[in-house]
């Protein structure tokens, strides 16, 4: 597949030689400020939905290749200048995407290498200490986790190279049920913001797929979204019909699920494949994206297919990318560079 054929020789510039003795540092005239996740190599960055202030970070070692895992716990410092660590938890296999719980500020769900799905307490739990649960059922690499978003629903979500979702209850050993309909490893797994009970997934096979979670035999909805691998899935968090994709093939397509059929525009300019896109929780329209041309872009699809800003702090593939709830048009991203930022892009300054 796309996913498992980039690896290529990996070299580092001479300045991040700077970066192995000093984890925490602050930003150049507090414009961003950054963390450096040392023999590690950055999946996925989320923020806490309760602080905003928080953030954890899932990484692996030697690319995710081969090795354990790392959730990075972090902070902002009260000037927003810089970051500091709190405490980490590692794991035997790569983390791949982790999930915080929308209703305990303790708790977070990881996926990782070897198929199975942690959920750490940190109430609980020590420092460098082991999970409170591990939950073993899928039978390849774990690539997306996420919590849902309706208050009453008590469930997370995961996607398997298996080419299976599985719903969990938290406090179930075993997963309520499972989605089988592609027919390729499944990238991105996303429960919708507003709509109980309904999630949408994304495959190697090309396809979006909606689900409701009662009926797991089929799929409510289902499209071919791009001609290469889809990577990644959101819902737009201000209307519930609206989501967007990446893909391998460097294209952003946003869905309207009232009329399905055709892409309401394409987003381009991404040289390589996007890894990662997200709706700003705060602009209807803005979304963020990251991919394999070291780039995080920031669009507005109302206004045109073109990126309105292009950031490039980044000198490997950017995996990882979070909009902060809690604190307006604040960005986090991440890379295989081992470079964890915190920023406000320039373009949404003047946005209120």
């Amino acid at each position: 597949t796309e996913e498992s054929v980039i690896f290529r020789d990996f070299t580092f510039t001479n300045w991040f030689n700077l970066f192995l003795c000093f984890p925490c540092f602050r930003s150049i005239a507090g414009a961003m400020s950054t963390f450096f996740t040392t023999n590690r190599h950055g999946y996925s960055v989320r923020f806490s939905p309760f602080n905003p202030d928080q953030f954890v970070v899932a990484s692996s070692q030697f690319y995710g290749l081969a090795g354990g895992g790392t959730l990075y716990f972090l902070e902002l410092t009260p000037d927003g200048c810089g970051i500091v660590e709190k405490r980490t938890h590692h794991w035997t296999d790569g983390l791949f995407d982790v999930t915080w719980s929308e209703s305990n500020p303790e708790i977070i769900v990881s996926g990782s290498g070897d198929g199975s799905v942690q959920l750490w307490n940190t109430n609980l739990s020590s420092n460098n200490g082991p999970p409170s649960m591990v939950y073993r059922e899928h039978k390849k690499e774990i690539y997306s986790v996420d919590w849902s978003k309706v208050p009453y629903e008590q469930l997370f979500i995961s996607a398997s190279w298996d080419s299976t979702v599985k719903i969990w209850d938290p406090i179930r050993n075993n997963s309520l049920s499972t989605y089988i309909g592609h027919t390729q490893l499944v990238y991105n797994a996303v429960f919708a913001a507003h709509i109980p009970n309904t999630f949408a997934s994304v495959s190697g096979d090309g396809f979006l797929k909606i689900w409701d979670i009662l009926c797991y035999d089929l799929p409510i909805a289902s499209i071919k979204a791009h001609d290469g691998e889809v990577l990644t899935v959101d819902w737009c968090k201000h209307d519930s019909n609206i989501l967007a994709t990446g893909a391998s093939d460097g294209l952003i397509r946003i869905w309207d699920l009232r009329n399905f059929g055709v892409p309401i525009t394409e987003l381009k300019g991404n040289e390589f494949a996007v890894r990662k896109v997200q709706f700003s929780p705060h602009n209807f329209s803005v979304l963020a994206s990251v991919g394999y041309d070291f780039t995080t872009r920031i669009w507005d699809f109302k206004k045109s297919n073109e990126a309105i800003e292009t950031i490039k702090h980044h000198s490997e593939f950017t995996y990882g990318l979070d909009w902060n709830r809690r604190r307006r048009n604040q960005l986090a991203d991440c890379g295989w560079d081992s470079l964890v930022h915190v920023f406000k892009p320039d373009c949404l300054s003047e946005k209120i």
